[in-house]
């Protein structure tokens, strides 16, 4: 599999100066007297990135990360898992390269921030005191948009959209369901984690139940007319999948939103009114930011406003929001995204705690997706803070697509190089040695 040097992978993700030329591009940054605490919630892609970059650009900054969790299972590369690519495992990471680096790791929940006395409070009843904050919570599932769905239901009819525990209930009911059974799939509305997830984890299913269980059917209901790299996927399933996959967009007539599942009887119904018997049931709800940026007050709605230059909150002096609870208007809600927006968030907080002028901000994303064996497809672009409409706005340039049709060599490619990017990335975030 191929795999990237550190150099190698640090100007492939860019992400600021601090991914151009290294954390140690700001260590001449001087850090004023009393102004030394950086508190970051939420230890995934994002502010566990946060964290390493911030404490390797500047090592006498105080730097403390909340994490609920000691490990953390990433939900990129979790569908792989499903389809028998991929451990369990193997997606799961631990934080000793970070405290090896003098972070303080904290195993515990941030429920709530007081912004006047800059102190973020944990369940377990301490606060942190901080001089910059730091939100990456990630998403919040919105349970009650779907009627009869819950945390309860959810151990029945898992959503798998937060890795781990509930990535493996989803393949411990598809490995104990009967040859012949039905699977049902219930995408969610926009926006959301990670947009071609649903698809690359149609792919996946239907791959485990083509060589296991290849009597068995796979039905996706999208509340959406369309999705994310529509057209290389729709080729998918018609070249691999297409007596196991149906699809079912909505569009002026048909409307498949789920919005009422019965988790005991194990049935899912449509906003058509259609009811389907689901021997399993993957029922992905509506999403909200994580729950401390509402209660911080960063959020309008669902989601957080931010400074496209800076991730900092428009609403709460000092706290920087990232990730995918934050508005990044045309960036995607993914974890390559919140790692480049880490490396620019590092670097206006130590340039700020300085009192330097940070360096322009460069964003890039990539989304990567496995089909089948040997063959996945990606979708991307670098971003820039510009204006739309007289707003700041993330723009989008320099966009790519994977494109039907593409040679078995070419895929084979972006799948080895997706295996590449993951080892790197999880390296990057996690201060892994190589």
């Amino acid at each position: 599999m191929a795999s990237f040097t550190r150099r190698q992978f640090g100007g492939f993700v860019g992400g600021g100066a601090l991914a151009a030329a290294g954390a140690g591009v700001l260590s001449g940054f001087a850090i004023a007297q009393g102004k030394g605490r950086v508190v970051i919630v939420g230890g995934g892609a994002g502010g566990a990135t946060v964290a390493n970059k911030v404490k390797a650009a500047a090592p006498e900054l105080d730097v403390w990360l909340v994490e609920m969790q000691p490990q953390y299972t990433t939900c990129f590369f979790s569908n792989l898992y499903l389809g028998g690519f991929r451990t369990l495992e193997s997606l799961t990471h631990g934080y000793d390269g970070l405290k090896a680096m003098g972070i303080n790791v904290v195993n515990d929940m941030a429920v709530g921030v007081d912004a006047g006395k800059k102190t973020v409070t944990l369940k377990g009843g301490d606060k942190l005191s901080y001089d910059r904050l730091v939100l990456s919570p990630g998403i919040d599932l919105k349970y009650d948009s779907i009627e009869g769905y819950s945390a309860e239901a959810a151990e029945m009819m898992p959503h798998a959209w937060k890795a781990g525990v509930q990535t493996k209930i989803l393949k411990d009911k598809l490995t104990a369901m009967a040859d012949g059974g039905t699977v049902v799939l219930a995408a969610p509305p926009n926006p959301y984690r990670c947009p071609p997830g649903p698809y690359e984890r149609m792919c996946m299913i239907a791959h485990y139940l083509k060589t296991e269980k290849p009597k068995s059917k796979l039905i996706l209901l999208d509340p959406k007319p369309k999705f994310s790299k529509q057209g290389v996927f729709m080729e998918a399933f018609n070249k691999y999948y297409k007596d196991i996959i149906q699809v079912n967009l909505t569009n002026e007539i048909d409307n498949f939103a789920v919005v009422k599942v019965d988790a005991k009887g194990g049935s899912v119904t449509t906003k058509d009114g259609n009811t389907i018997k689901a021997d399993v049931a993957n029922i992905i709800p509506a999403q909200r930011a994580g729950k401390i940026v509402h209660e911080a007050g960063c959020s309008e709605g669902d989601w957080c406003p931010v400074k496209p230059d800076s991730f900092l909150s428009t609403k709460v002096p000092d706290v920087y929001v990232l990730g995918d609870s934050s508005v990044a208007t045309q960036m995607p809600k993914s974890a390559f995204s919140a790692n480049s927006q880490a490396k620019v968030v590092a670097t206006d907080i130590v340039a700020a705690l300085a009192g330097k002028d940070a360096f322009p901000p460069r964003y890039r994303n990539t989304c990567w997706s496995m089909v089948a064996p040997d063959d996945s497809v990606k979708v991307g672009a670098n971003y820039t803070a510009g204006e739309k409409d007289g707003k700041p706005v993330l723009v989008a340039k320099d966009s790519f697509i994977s494109k039907p049709g593409e040679d078995a060599k070419l895929r084979q490619e972006t799948f080895k190089e997706s295996f590449g990017w993951y080892s790197g990335i999880v390296s990057d975030i996690f201060a892994k040695s190589a």
